[in-house]
């Protein structure tokens, strides 16, 4: 027997009401994430990655709508009203947002900020949340947990405010952990050490890690899957490697052309043509055809759906089998 997802998302469709009328940001996806597995979520900025999962934590702004599923331990979160909602979050689902600084209180201490999670949910005395913050401090590397725990998050760099809140979204044991772009803004030295990071707290913990992010070349080695998203959509879902040695939709190939590589000169870096489309105004066909050197007639008609071309290689395009002779 199969093993259940630690995380199924199922049709979920994301809107949000604006004085220029709705915006569809989320159409239709489904998607699984397995205990232990590392799933990465891939595309432009705009293409829908963040605003699916913040939907499924049930963070959306007040103007957001959402309709479908996301099963967690066989419990629909996006059926859930607030108060129920607030007892699976941070404790068996977790996410650690884009910016670190914006996602700190700025006027509380860091102590407040993170002991405050194992009071709420693990019901621990505020001596014992206290020294198992400093334990998860030292365990994803910041020096001098006990001086830091006192500090303000203006007072810590970059480096160490990502370090930190990825240490308050594993205080108490998540079965999933959402990263939301975790190495933006991160000099390189850093985002290795961040992703060397989550590579072992995963091993460690055992649990599914979703990592949110617009750069290829930050997954390569750390992503067992990824699904690529573009205009609301996912438009190839497959195994890591599989996708990098076979990628069978054109913007998943554009995607990997314009990832800049150390063997390539500056002249012959590439960048996708065309701007990403308006989401109030989708094409009735395939959002990606204004900007695709494959497409053809069929592909205004209507979007293609995501379909299966060899065990788990999902992808949507009408071409794809195709896609290998497509100068």
């Amino acid at each position: 027997m199969a093993e259940r997802p630690a995380l199924s998302i199922q049709d979920l469709t994301v809107s949000f009401d604006t004085p220029e009328g709705e915006v569809s940001a989320v159409s239709g996806l489904t998607v699984d994430v397995a205990p232990g597995e590392t799933l990465a979520i891939v595309g432009e900025s705009g293409s829908g990655k963040s605003q699916s999962f913040l939907a499924t934590m049930g963070l959306l702004t007040r103007n957001g709508h959402t309709r479908g599923r996301a099963f967690l331990d066989g419990k629909d979160l996006l059926a859930m009203k607030r108060h129920e909602l607030d007892q699976y979050r941070g404790r068996d689902i977790s996410m650690v947002f884009q910016d670190p600084m914006t996602a700190f209180n700025p006027v509380l201490r860091l102590s407040r900020q993170l002991t405050e999670t194992l009071c709420a949910h693990r019901k621990m005395s505020a001596s014992q949340a206290r020294a198992r913050t400093i334990e998860m401090l030292a365990r994803v590397g910041i020096p001098d947990p006990e001086k830091r725990m006192t500090m303000y998050p203006h007072q810590l760099s970059g480096g160490m405010r990502q370090r930190a809140m990825i240490a308050m979204a594993l205080l108490c044991g998540p079965k999933v952990l959402i990263a939301d772009e975790p190495t933006t803004a991160l000099d390189v030295t850093i985002q290795a050490q961040i992703l060397e990071l989550f590579a072992d707290l995963k091993r460690e913990f055992g649990m599914a890690l979703i990592l949110i992010t617009h750069d290829l070349g930050v997954v390569a080695a750390l992503a067992d899957r990824i699904a690529v998203m573009y205009a609301g959509r996912i438009v190839e879902q497959a195994a890591c490697d599989e996708l990098f040695e076979n990628p069978r939709h054109p913007y998943t190939r554009a995607l990997l052309q314009s990832t800049p590589r150390a063997d390539m000169d500056e002249a012959s870096l590439y960048a996708i043509p065309g701007q990403p489309p308006n989401l109030q105004r989708l094409p009735a066909g395939c959002a990606f055809m204004p900007r695709c050197s494959a497409a053809i007639d069929r592909c205004a008609a209507s979007p293609p759906a995501l379909e299966t071309l060899e065990s788990g290689h999902h992808t949507a395009c009408f071409r794809a089998r195709e896609l290998k002779e497509i100068a």
